[in-house]
């Protein structure tokens, strides 16, 4: 079943496309798989990121739209990532980054494109455990920038995942929360893995 990824906002894409065509942005990222990229760049798939501040003693979440990211491919695969936020003057480019994320993503979202119900992809961040993880979420056709995971979502943790915690392996929302619960407290959600 194709995964219905949500449109990102026009502004979010036109910062990243005019970081792509500065040399300057390019060459100052720490990013050598940009430089070194035979062929033309493009941004794609792109993902609103949410970030989980909390989950509540009955399951509830709190989340936020943490900002939008795009994978850069050339060819046929990604060799880095762009992120943006959402500034008072609107959407901008972030940063650049390459890692383990960026391969983990694009098998995670192979694997969700092989299940047989739709599902629209997001990212879900975990500060507290420095966990990253696709989350496919029930309603295709919900705006992706808003809402909160459903007990039918899927978390898929991306690698490197943390310690008892395998990658790459769906586990419904309600399944995984009470171990996140468990292992994280609530003054330890603070940052944002990469």
């Amino acid at each position: 079943m194709p995964l219905h990824v949500p449109p990102a906002p026009a502004p979010a894409l036109r910062s990243v496309l005019t970081a792509l065509s500065s040399l300057t942005a390019v060459s100052e990222a720490r990013t050598p798989s940009l430089l070194l990229a035979q062929g033309p760049l493009s941004p794609e798939l792109p993902l609103p990121v949410h970030v989980l501040d909390r989950v509540t003693p009955d399951g509830a979440t709190a989340t936020r739209l943490a900002g939008w990211r795009f994978l850069i491919r050339t060819g046929d695969r990604a060799v880095a990532a762009a992120d943006t936020v959402l500034t008072a003057d609107g959407w901008a480019f972030s940063r650049f980054f390459e890692g383990p994320y960026i391969p983990s993503t694009e098998l995670a979202l192979r694997q969700a494109e092989a299940m047989a119900q739709p599902y629209q992809p997001r990212l879900l961040s975990v500060p507290g455990l420095y966990m990253l993880t696709l989350w496919l979420h029930g309603d295709p056709t919900a705006d992706g920038a808003a809402g909160h995971p459903a007990a039918a979502d899927l978390l898929v943790p991306l690698a490197p995942a943390p310690p008892g915690i395998a990658a790459h392996r769906p586990h419904r929302v309600t399944e995984l929360l009470p171990v996140l619960t468990h292992r994280s407290s609530p003054s330890r959600l603070l940052g944002s893995p990469a």
